[in-house]
């Protein structure tokens, strides 16, 4: 692991420590797709929904309320891979606690998703419902 200053220590603003913040939060992002299997689910379910709107020639509103349910899906994930990794090294062991904010943070992952899915069928279905 990379050291990291403590969250009060000063440092100066540079282009270079910005870029490596940078460069972190994508090697976080490659490690989450490398690690959890369900995050390939969301980034196939993430094209396939891009796709059908740029299709449908979807409208900017509309693409807005996409884009904050995708979003809200891809951070819930992160936060609880994040949260899953760290509970595996506070306590390896099995641990009632543990399991119930590893199952806390899966939820969480499971509302993201459910709204996702309400939100992609009611601003879909003015493109799609009209032929069914």
């Amino acid at each position: 692991m990379k050291e990291v200053p403590h969250a009060g220590a000063s440092q100066r603003f540079t282009l270079t420590a910005r870029f490596k913040s940078f460069g972190y939060a994508f090697e976080g992002l490659a490690l989450m797709l490398k690690t959890q299997h369900n995050a390939w689910l969301h980034l196939i379910a993430t094209v396939l929904v891009t796709g059908l709107a740029v299709w449908c020639r979807m409208n900017a509103s509309d693409w807005r309320w996409l884009i904050g349910a995708m979003t809200m899906v891809w951070m819930a994930e992160a936060m609880n891979t994040a949260v899953e990794s760290l509970c595996d090294v506070v306590s390896p062991q099995y641990s009632l606690a543990v399991k119930c904010a590893k199952d806390l943070a899966a939820g969480s992952v499971l509302i993201a998703a459910c709204a996702a899915v309400a939100t992609g069928v009611i601003t879909f279905w003015p493109y799609l419902g009209k032929g069914l």
